[in-house]
């Protein structure tokens, strides 16, 4: 896949800019963002868990 350069993110920004208008980008930034982040912290938790369910599941075998 080719890397995006500078003309092609011009003309998705002028894409989007017609699409959404000049009100509604500020707005539509925010919620992106907001999504990438719950996207980061649902990744972390689900890392979490996993470690957590290895640890209790070598507890166990330990007890056994």
């Amino acid at each position: 896949m080719r890397n995006l350069g500078g003309p092609e993110l011009l003309i998705i920004l002028v894409v989007v800019l017609l699409i959404f208008g000049s009100s509604r980008l500020p707005g539509l930034a925010r919620s992106i963002g907001a999504s990438a982040r719950e996207l980061r912290r649902g990744k972390a938790a689900d890392v979490d868990d996993e470690e957590l369910v290895a640890e209790e599941a070598e507890a166990g075998e330990a007890i056994s």
